[in-house]
Formats: C-alpha cells, sequence, structure tokens
C-alpha cells in the first residue's frame, strides 16, 4: 500500500476476490434487462432491505437525485436538513435535474425538528405556495453521527401522514445498521425509497443502489436512461456488489472499532480536541486549536506516507476502512503528534 488514505472509504480498491470475480462475470445487456448479474445484485439488494424493488446507479448521487426526480413535479418543494450531502455535495443537481426547492430546516447533525418539519409542509393550497413533494433524510449522516430508528419512525409517520414520500440517503446505512444493532431492513422501513453505496467502505469499485417499489423503481429506471446511466454490459461491476453486500457489509464494525481506537488516541495529542461521543460509525472529526494552515497539515502527513483532506475551518476528518488496520492508526497518530508538537 503507497499511501495510508484517510480521506474517505471512497477510496477502497476491490479486493481481489473481487477482481477475480469481476473478470469472469456472467454479462447482457442491462438497458435490455437481461444482464443476469446485474439481476441478481437488484435482487439482492432490495431483499436485504425488504423492499419490493432495486436499480443499480453509477453514483450515489445519481440515486439521490433520481429519487428527486422520480418522486416530486417541478417547482415542488423538498423538505430537507441544512446539512445533508443532496443539499452541501451534490452541485445544485436538484434544481437543475428536477426544478426542485429545497426547504432547508435547521439541523442537528442531521436531525430537525420534526414539529417543525410537520408545521412546513405545504399542500398549494395557496395559489402563491410550492407544494410539498418530498422528504429527504440521512442516515448515517455525513457528520458521522447515527440517527436512532424512534427519530426515523416519527419523520416517516409524518411523511405517511401528509401522503408525501420519504427519501433516505443510506449512502452508509450498513454503518449504520452496525451501530444500532439492527438490521439496515429497520432502518429502511421508515422510507419510501433508499439510496446505498457500494463503493463507500464496501470495496466495491463503482455503485449505488436505489430501492423502493417496484411502481418507483420502474419509473426511475426511465429517468435512470434520460440521464444517460443506462448502462450495458455492467454485470463486471454488479458482480463487485454482490460480493460488498455478501460479505464486506459484515464488516464494517472492525471500521468502527479502529474509527475509536482513533478517536481516543487523538484526544491525548495537545492542540486537538476531539468529540468521541460522535464517532458512531467509521468516520472522526476533531478540532485543530492551534493557527496552522491545513496545507501545512496535509503536506507533513503526505510526506509521511499519509493521505487526509485539509481541515475545513479548523475542523479535520480522517475515515477508517477495509485498508486502514490498527497499525495505520497508531502511524498517523504518531505523525499528527510530531506535527502539533512543532507548531
Amino acid at each position: 500500500m503507497k499511501f495510508i488514505d484517510m480521506r474517505s472509504d471512497t477510496v477502497t480498491w476491490p479486493t481481489e476476490e473481487m477482481r477475480k470475480a469481476m473478470a469472469v462475470a456472467e454479462v447482457g445487456d442491462d438497458v435490455y434487462g437481461d444482464d443476469p448479474t446485474v439481476n441478481k445484485l437488484e435482487e439482492m439488494a432490495a431483499q436485504i432491505l425488504n423492499k419490493e424493488a432495486a436499480m443499480f446507479v453509477p453514483t450515489g448521487t445519481m440515486g439521490n437525485q433520481l429519487a428527486v426526480f422520480t418522486a416530486i413535479n417541478r417547482g415542488d418543494e423538498v423538505i430537507i436538513a441544512e446539512d445533508n450531502h443532496i443539499v452541501v455535495h451534490e452541485c445544485g443537481a436538484a434544481g437543475v435535474i428536477s426544478g426542485a426547492n429545497l426547504r432547508c430546516l435547521p439541523s442537528n447533525k442531521g436531525m430537525v425538528d420534526l414539529k417543525l418539519l410537520d408545521r412546513t409542509i405545504r399542500f398549494g393550497e395557496d395559489i402563491h405556495e410550492p407544494k410539498t413533494g418530498l422528504i429527504c433524510t440521512e442516515n448515517a449522516h455525513s457528520t458521522g453521527v447515527v440517527h436512532p430508528l424512534s427519530y426515523m419512525k416519527e419523520l416517516y409517520e409524518i411523511g405517511r401522514k401528509n401522503n408525501i414520500h420519504v427519501h433516505l440517503d443510506g449512502a452508509r446505512i450498513f454503518n449504520a445498521a452496525s451501530y444500532l444493532k439492527v438490521e439496515a431492513s429497520e432502518i429502511a422501513r421508515y422510507a419510501d425509497s433508499v439510496m446505498f453505496c457500494l463503493s463507500k467502505g464496501l470495496c466495491a469499485p463503482v455503485g449505488s443502489m436505489l430501492v423502493g417499489t417496484k411502481a418507483f423503481i420502474d419509473a426511475a429506471r426511465r429517468k435512470r436512461k434520460l440521464l444517460g446511466g443506462g448502462m450495458r454490459q455492467v454485470g463486471i461491476l454488479a458482480q463487485a456488489g454482490i460480493i460488498a453486500l455478501e460479505k464486506m457489509t459484515k464488516r464494517v464494525h472492525e471500521d468502527h472499532e479502529n474509527a475509536r481506537y482513533l478517536a481516543e488516541l487523538l484526544k491525548d495529542i495537545p492542540g486537538i480536541t476531539v468529540n468521541t461521543d460522535d464517532v458512531h460509525i467509521n468516520m472522526v472529526f476533531f478540532q485543530i486549536e492551534k493557527p496552522v494552515s491545513g496545507e501545512y497539515i496535509t503536506c507533513e502527513l503526505k510526506k509521511e506516507g499519509i493521505l487526509a483532506n485539509p481541515p475545513d475551518k479548523g475542523t479535520m476528518r480522517l475515515v477508517t476502512h477495509y485498508y486502514i488496520k490498527r497499525e495505520h492508526v497508531e502511524k498517523t497518530i504518531q505523525v499528527l503528534r510530531r506535527i502539533m508538537n512543532a507548531i
């Protein structure tokens, strides 16, 4: 391994087992619906989350945006937490692709005041107002915090009461399930559609899944084609996704253990503050309390063979995954301690 890469869990490359299986994967033409490996992956994904149907998409962003595109009419309002991935990290795609009006609510690590959410819903009865067409939530949240099932349930009931579709950005749903000690389907039951990633921490090289009712997925499949996501002999990629679901989802707790170990060691470095209570999955956020440029920190880490994203307004993130072992955590701590002592 050339670098200890802790920028994200998207940096994982396929395992040797995945590479060998991909080389001999049975394929067809997925747009015609006759790629048997894709069909198997989609059936697995739907079964695991206890939904009627699933669809393979190239990226998590496409999966989320297809959910918005399929659930709403142009000009509809989407109620969402202000710090969710769809708002912060998807290039404003909801407005460009779906003509969505994002109604962003104040958030506490992805969780909104549910009474406020209920009051925010609009039905388009007033000629001046847009209609609420969708509620979006995210679990695990991109802060690394996992939301309790009780929150998910109450939010979903608000959607059902008002006949509004609820979409879950479950990019790391298996991490959330591991933390909550439940099956992923227990989280997915509180959403009408769910997107989850195969390439975040599960080692598949490409791909995400969108799951929901058969009618919803059928409609989303047409829109996937519209967006250029109708791929052909994609079973080569789907084969890695099958192994990700069969095997890699069962071991994410190891990444969580390494993240907690990392957090415990970080808090003993002078000039660094970390809230260990928020380390729920494989992501550790910490604050750099000394005046130093982010470029300096990342350059010094890279000199020692460690890749990390620079701090954002003093907050830095390190992410553990399949290729980060305990010895890599310990080396990273040694280097960070040396950097902080030198400032």
